[in-house]
């Protein structure tokens, strides 16, 4: 587009708002698609984040390294490989696992990659189905972030901000202005996307009840965050603290409040472990609706036939729950269909890798299956007859509440059935004999794919617990925690209410009735829910016109658009799948179907050329300002050569 011949004319300007995993995938594929949509015109393109690239600050370098990723090494990418349906051109790239093994065999490549000494240490050690460290993690995708950079074409400049995007209104001639924390002047765009990732949230109502209450009485409560980011040091030495939720962030509270203050673990037998302690732990007494942690990771890989894709719940259905004015209820409109289709892959699996455990052949099955209603006798009587141990059979209420309708004379009883099934769960999936539930881990990806946000957070629970529990690892550390007497299970349906006449907290649940525990900390172990109104983003808040009855962002689910110059990627958003960053290879992970669609969209807005502006931008480009810099204080504006504007030839 040719500049109007009275103004000055500039590049046009793309903002990304956000430069972990998200914001990194989503410059990979800026990259892979500029050649082709910007055909050698000039782009400024703008990356904001107070923290470093690649990692940002869920996957920033400096956390403890006690804390694991909670996948294997081999299952994580953020490159396009054949399996993913795009229109820009996909770029293969290393997964974790391979990336780790071109650092430690010397690939074509490796003398680029400079890692610190521990790290180094970390990826000569790590194999394909070991769990990486974070802080490892964060070395792959800051690699990942300078290759996406190096793969930019001529004349696309990149300038870095390392401040915090405050605010986002319109100019008056219509562009983005994107408000920076500490500058004097806005960062004028021609588009802008946000991909903020996960972010903190005001407390609920029901969480500042607990608050005020704590700070009455002198007590502790911290709500829902990042453990990572959580001052744990006021949960003192051998005293009770309850702890609502037995997730991921029960796994981590657990590994830092036990190894991150000294203590032990040493085998104990096969499969087992025993826990030294230090002396410096607290008491956890943990419970949850539930009562037992999230499923165990599966500790074999997959082969044979390819997993069956949704057959039940499609790209129609999931529209039809995405059109609700409300969250989907998870066992009237969600789990009759994901039930359905976590069935198919169950026998499906075992008909064709396990025919030995069925009774009938698997065309003959499969048919009159699709034809009976999900819960229904008819299809009670077919598992029934076709398959004859119980144990093969998917009993999806079973898998998601073991404890329910139990009750147990005492809490030793009840620590002892936790521990049991635990075990239970490690061993089972373990053996690959039970490769079943695998098809069914696979298959319930496939329709988190489907619906993503959608659900809500019951369906995002559901999800977790089967599908992204932790390592088999970490659950035998929390046996050995359990044995220790470290860890207490409060059991199932567990209540965590305030106790005014002792001025503590207490809970209690159904499996051993008439137990109560009180305690001076209550700590949420889960991360906050994915919400607009009350996020502690500004920049988000901001946006709370545009939220959806659910309270998350309305974004066009093809590219992500929020308005006009506007996208936005994330958990945040109503999109499906936008949860995840990374996925497994060879899985058409939605993230990166979402990246290409919104890659090549901004492209398309800001191509064809210069753009005429009515004056120049009135922005600072910064190199290395501090993450909060002193309100009002003055920009600095680097010399053309400074590293925070990566200069790119124009050719």
């Amino acid at each position: 587009m040719p500049a109007h011949p009275l103004r000055p004319a500039a590049a046009p300007r793309l903002a990304l708002v956000g430069m972990g995993p998200r914001g990194t995938g989503l410059l990979e594929r800026i990259a892979a698609n500029a050649p082709g949509l910007l055909c050698g015109s000039p782009l400024d393109l703008h990356l904001v984040d107070p923290y470093p690239p690649g990692g940002g600050r869920v996957w920033r370098r400096e956390q403890s390294p006690l804390l694991w990723m909670n996948s294997h090494a081999e299952d994580v990418t953020l490159y396009t490989d054949e399996s993913v349906a795009c229109a820009g051109p996909v770029r293969p790239g290393p997964s974790l696992a391979e990336w780790a093994a071109l650092v430690r065999d010397g690939g074509p490549g490796a003398e680029t990659i400079r890692l610190d000494p521990d790290t180094a240490g970390d990826v000569r050690a790590l194999h394909p189905r070991d769990f990486a460290g974070r802080r490892l993690q964060n070395a792959y995708l800051s690699w990942v972030y300078e290759r996406a950079v190096a793969a930019l074409p001529p004349g696309v400049t990149v300038h870095r901000h390392h401040r915090r995007a405050v605010r986002l209104d319109r100019a008056p001639d219509g562009r983005q202005r994107l408000w920076l924390d500490g500058a004097d002047a806005p960062l004028l765009a021609d588009a802008v996307v946000l991909c903020l990732g996960h972010l903190d949230a005001a407390p609920d109502p029901a969480q500042q009840d607990l608050a005020r209450f704590a700070a009455a009485h002198d007590l502790t409560y911290l709500p829902p965050q990042f453990t990572a980011d959580s001052d744990l040091r006021a949960l003192r030495p051998g005293e009770p603290v309850l702890v609502r939720g037995i997730g991921l962030a029960f796994t981590d509270l657990m590994v830092l409040l036990s190894e991150g203050r000294g203590g032990r673990f040493t085998p104990d037998g096969p499969g087992r472990l025993a826990y030294h302690p230090s002396g410096r732990e607290p008491v956890l007494y943990a419970g949850s609706r539930r009562g037992v942690p999230y499923r165990a990771k599966i500790g074999y890989p997959w082969d044979g036939e390819p997993p069956t894709p949704p057959r039940f719940l499609g790209p129609a259905q999931a529209e039809q729950l995405r059109r609700l004015p409300r969250d989907p209820d998870l066992h009237r409109d969600l789990l009759p269909l994901v039930a359905k289709d976590l069935g198919y892959a169950h026998y499906h699996r075992l008909f064709t890798a396990h025919p030995e455990r069925t009774r009938t052949a698997w065309t003959d099955f499969a048919e009159t299956y699709a034809a009976s209603p999900p819960g229904s006798a008819e299809l009670d009587a077919l598992v029934a007859a076709s398959v004859p141990d119980p144990a093969d059979r998917l009993d999806l209420a079973a898998l998601d509440r073991p404890l329910r309708l139990r009750t147990f004379p005492g809490t030793a009883a009840l620590q002892e059935a936790v521990r049991t099934h635990i075990e239970a769960d490690i061993a089972r999936r373990d053996d690959p004999r039970h490769s079943a539930d695998f098809a069914v881990f696979l298959a319930l990806l496939s329709v988190y794919a489907q619906l993503g946000n959608t659900g809500g957070p019951a369906w995002h629970g559901f999800f977790s617990y089967l599908a992204s529990g932790p390592p088999a690892p970490r659950l035998r550390q929390l046996v050995a925690l359990s044995r220790a007497g470290i860890v207490r299970f409060l059991g199932a349906d567990a209540v965590f209410t305030t106790d005014r006449e002792a001025g503590t907290f207490r809970a209690h649940a159904a499996s051993v009735p008439g137990h109560v525990v009180r305690a001076r900390a209550l700590v949420e172990a889960r991360l906050p829910e994915p919400t607009v109104e009350r996020s502690r983003d500004p920049l988000l808040r901001g946006l709370a016109a545009k939220v959806t009855g659910r309270g998350l962002l309305a974004v066009d689910p093809a590219d992500g658009r929020v308005r006009a110059g506007l996208y936005a990627l994330g958990p945040f958003t109503d999109a499906g799948g936008t949860g995840a960053a990374f996925a497994r290879p060879r899985t058409n992970a939605v993230a990166f179907r979402q990246n290409d669609a919104t890659a090549r969209a901004v492209l398309r807005l800001v191509g064809g050329g210069v753009v005429p502006h009515p004056r120049p931008f009135p922005v600072a480009e910064e190199a290395a300002a501090p993450s909060h810099p002193r309100p009002g204080a003055a920009p600095r504006t680097p010399d053309r050569a400074s590293p925070g504007v990566l200069k790119r030839r124009t050719g």
